[in-house]
């Protein structure tokens, strides 16, 4: 892919290239604690609506953990391969962060007390009833986290790949989920057994679209 960029950009750029989904992974290969929080705290830097974070990471890297997950993931070989899986999960109850995130924003004089009561009633208001926004929410903003975790996680020099197949209600049962979370996907992470193959991507004109359809 042929780009032109500032020469500060190059870093991200590389980065963006060189992520590919790997599912073969070398066995035994331990990640420092230091190393995965990096890039969880990465992860948490992700942009989300009204800055409620709505995720929370389910780290399983015991082995006896990664069996157990085994068949809840069709018994995909990466599972106990990687160093890591990583359980996303969306939170359906984020309004819940909205007095502790705005209330540090007046601690820190950045708006008023009353700007925040506004806030806090509007986003509570949003989350009433029986509606598919709370879970509509919960998968999308889990999901911008996911894919800065993918990227931080390549730029440290390891390997992911997201999965969707997997069944969730056996998942949220073995692995003791709360009813507040729901999973989004499993990304497992891990040093690549071999280099992963680029795959193709469609050209810029079959997929921008400008002003209007």
């Amino acid at each position: 892919m042929n780009m032109t960029t500032h020469p500060n950009d190059l870093g991200v750029f590389q980065t963006i290239q060189e992520r590919h989904t790997v599912r073969k992974y070398e066995r035994g290969v331990e990640i420092p604690e230091q190393e995965l929080n990096e890039i969880l705290e990465a992860a948490t830097q992700a942009p989300s609506s009204w800055n409620l974070q709505h995720w929370k990471f389910l780290v399983i890297d015991d082995a006896k953990k990664k069996e157990q997950l085994l068949p809840i993931a069709y018994n995909q070989q990466q599972i106990v391969d990687s160093s890591a899986v990583i359980a996303i999960l969306g939170d359906l109850e984020a309004n819940k962060n909205a007095e502790y995130v705005y209330q540090g924003a007046v601690d820190n004089g950045f708006m008023t007390e009353e700007i925040k009561n506004t806030l806090v009633d509007q986003i509570n208001g949003a989350y009433k009833g029986d509606s598919p926004f709370p879970r509509d929410e919960a998968v999308l903003n889990a999901s911008l986290a996911s894919m800065q975790l993918m990227l931080a996680a390549k730029a440290k020099g390891y390997d992911t790949c997201p999965m969707g197949g997997f069944q969730r209600e056996r998942f949220v049962e073995e692995f003791n989920v709360p009813e507040r979370y729901i999973p989004v996907m499993l990304l497992t992470v891990g040093k690549a057994e071999k280099p992963a193959h680029e795959t193709g991507r469609f050209p810029l004109e079959d997929v921008v679209v400008k002003n209007t359809f």
